[in-house]
């Protein structure tokens, strides 16, 4: 590439900012529960001001729902991408979550397998195993007999990093769909299926009634929502403009920022299990980014509102 077109540090810069914005997101979503406004609920509004902006500019983005029956299940991927991953690292130990959540790589050999057709080569599914390991050892503790998820937010994060992995794949096929189709899609699937999750888990007792809006918590879920559309508009600007797989490389340093400001403000223990399969599982990660083929499209997980 000539020296003219190489796009410099900026873009770098720029796909840092949003793997930072996402990688400490646990700490204003535990702020706005300590105020009183579930993680479930604040995913909800924050998804339902992006989709009142995205409506704003294209009002007929609905319309793709309409003609292309995919579309609702990257409604529903992408939904359940944001529960598991905001309500987990809000109440779980958020190294452990993120971890258990970047197993993405490996669920998308298996589901590109499955729905695109595409075999694995021999190195992706050593990279299958070697993550897999990775996630024997974070869960094996010596109180279970079996290293099987220990608790909600366990589920949470593996139900999560999967929804992302099928985003992802859904994303592929739905490649011939306007954009505008696909965000809104992305930002519905955000809104309603994190809305509707308080809605069950309220009448099961687990989450508690949307509150009365309080201006403590509106002004952190105002802060909230312009981080996350700066970190969107840094997404666009430096995936445009780097290739896929540097673009995946950068972004898993979410896990390195969500663990160090976790362990810092002791939200999270960073135990030799943690640590040794961590290392597995983001090698593992990495590996598969090095290898040309992007962890996953950067935005599937609708990373803005």
């Amino acid at each position: 590439m000539p020296p003219s077109e190489r796009p410099g540090v900026a873009p770098a810069l720029a796909l840092m900012l949003n793997a930072f914005v996402w990688g400490v997101s646990w700490w204003p979503f535990r702020e706005l529960q300590s105020l009183g406004l579930h993680p479930l609920w604040a995913t909800a509004l924050i998804y339902a001001v992006s989709l009142a902006l995205l409506l704003a500019v294209r009002p007929q983005a609905w319309r793709g729902l309409a003609r292309e029956p995919m579309l609702w299940v990257l409604l529903a991927a992408a939904g359940f991408t944001n529960v598991g991953f905001n309500w987990g690292v809000t109440v779980g130990d958020v190294v452990r979550v993120v971890l258990l959540f970047y197993l993405m790589p490996a669920w998308t050999v298996i589901l590109a397998w499955i729905m695109l057709g595409e075999r694995p080569t021999r190195w992706s599914l050593v990279r299958l195993v070697i993550a897999m390991a990775g996630v024997v050892i974070v869960l094996k503790t010596p109180e279970t007999p079996w290293p099987v998820p220990q608790s909600l937010p366990d589920w949470l994060a593996i139900a999560g990093g999967f929804s992302f992995a099928l985003t992802n794949i859904v994303l592929r096929r739905l490649r011939h769909v306007e954009a505008p189709a696909r965000i809104f899609s992305m930002f519905a699937g955000g809104a309603l299926l994190a809305g509707a999750s308080a809605l069950v888990g309220m009448g099961a007792g687990v989450v508690p009634a949307l509150p009365a809006p309080q201006l403590a918590w509106t002004a952190v879920g105002l802060a909230l929502s312009l981080g996350f559309l700066a970190s969107n508009v840094a997404l666009q600007y430096g995936a445009a403009r780097l290739d896929a797989h540097a673009s995946a490389l950068i972004m898993l340093s979410e896990i390195v920022f969500a663990s160090v400001s976790s362990v810092a403000l002791g939200a999270a223990v960073l135990t030799w299990r943690i640590a040794v399969g961590g290392a597995l599982i983001l090698f593992a990660a990495v590996w598969s980014a090095w290898d040309g083929r992007t962890i996953g499209d950067p935005s599937a997980r609708g990373d803005a509102p």
